[in-house]
């Protein structure tokens, strides 16, 4: 940060984050005012891609010192999530302009209106890092699978030498476009087909669940070479199932592609826990700027967590509360000192009333 004020918001922001109750608003900080937060956000000019600079080589070397065995994959996770907003944003270029107004972000996508953002996300072992993200800026722009397209060219290239990568996405990615993305790189693809796709002999996929076999190799229409097709029944609420067809650009068996597309949804995990617990969605920045720092330290505290979270022992079952609890005492011990001092200024009257003198003193230098 440019100097020691800022320094000490973005501590205080971070640490906002890291209490993980999922309503990291600026005015229940207790260390810095909303005000002092939102100027931080929106208007002091520190270099948020420094910031990003910062963060992707300090992960990758600490995923270089904990390495899983040469033969895991590396697991590219691409998805679209909805951070849900209601009102009018005329600074976010709300509906009501023009339809021919550019860089719109409050936009409606398959019924949801709000902000729309397709993650990338890396799985390599134990890790779990959310990589990198763009916003869908509405129509006449880039669709989600031509910005999923764009996301893969920013895959660190120190894991795709090293791992085998396998690209798990959902039906919406299963474009012609994005296909042919993946196996420009060499990658392989497992993506989530729709019943209704039609093979070149006319016939659509669910054809196959009849007349078929897990694992046999078709040909779509509009795609060249031949895909590996499986599926499976996904269970909905109220006791229904629906069939789900999941397609693969690599020979894989029929019961291990369904497998690799059941692990698609750890990104749903994800998606859930950094809206719920890190406040992804809570936005309510007054400039673009704002909004889009906001993101970025809301992933990097879920980061953090991450991090911490390797320490636990892996039959701990994960707790993101006690895991944030831990994150703030080992990285920010100087905003978790300022809260408690705090939270004893608010309650003194209440201590003395008991009989009770709260002192605060430092402890006296000990030499070694």
């Amino acid at each position: 940060m440019p100097s020691s004020y800022q320094h000490a918001s973005l501590s205080s922001l971070l640490g906002l984050f890291l209490e993980a109750q999922g309503h990291p608003f600026p005015q229940h900080c207790q260390t810095k005012s909303a005000s002092a937060l939102s100027r931080f956000l929106n208007h002091y000019d520190w270099s948020t891609r420094s910031v990003l600079r910062t963060t992707r080589p300090a992960v990758l070397y600490q995923m270089a010192q904990h390495l899983p065995h040469s033969g895991s994959p590396l697991k590219v996770l691409i998805d679209l999530t909805t951070l849900p907003k209601c009102g009018k944003f005329l600074h976010l270029g709300d509906l009501n302009e023009p339809k021919e107004t550019p860089n719109s972000w409050v936009r409606v996508l398959n019924g949801k209106r709000g902000l729309h953002v397709v993650m990338l996300y890396l799985v390599l072992g134990s890790w779990r890092v959310p990589w990198s993200f763009w916003i869908w800026h509405g129509k006449g722009t880039p669709r989600p699978p031509q910005l999923a397209c764009k996301l893969l060219a920013r895959v660190p290239k120190t894991l795709t030498k090293r791992f085998c990568v396998i690209v798990l996405a959902d039906t919406e990615f299963g474009t012609v476009e994005f296909l042919k993305a993946v196996q420009k790189r060499r990658w392989r693809a497992v993506v989530g087909m729709r019943c209704t796709r039609l093979m070149e002999n006319g016939k659509p996929l669910k054809s196959l669940y009849r007349h078929g076999k897990r694992g046999q190799q078709v040909r779509l229409v509009g795609i060249d070479a031949p895909l590996t097709v499986s599926w499976f029944w996904l269970k909905r609420s109220e006791g229904k199932r629906e069939l789900r067809f999941v397609a693969s650009t690599y020979p894989y068996s029929g019961a291990y592609l369904v497998q690799l597309g059941r692990q698609r949804w750890a990104i749903e995990g994800f998606f859930k826990t950094i809206k719920h617990r890190f406040g992804l969605h809570c936005f309510g920045q007054k400039t673009r700027l704002g909004i889009y720092r906001w993101l970025v330290l809301s992933l990097i505290a879920d980061l953090l967590a991450c991090w911490v979270s390797q320490s636990f022992p892996s039959w701990c079952r994960l707790d993101w509360g006690e895991v944030s609890i831990k994150a703030v005492a080992l990285l920010l011990p100087h905003v978790l000192w300022m809260k408690l001092l705090r939270q004893i200024q608010k309650n003194r009257s209440l201590a003395d009333e008991l009989g009770f003198e709260i002192i605060v003193k430092p402890l006296p230098f000990l030499p070694y």
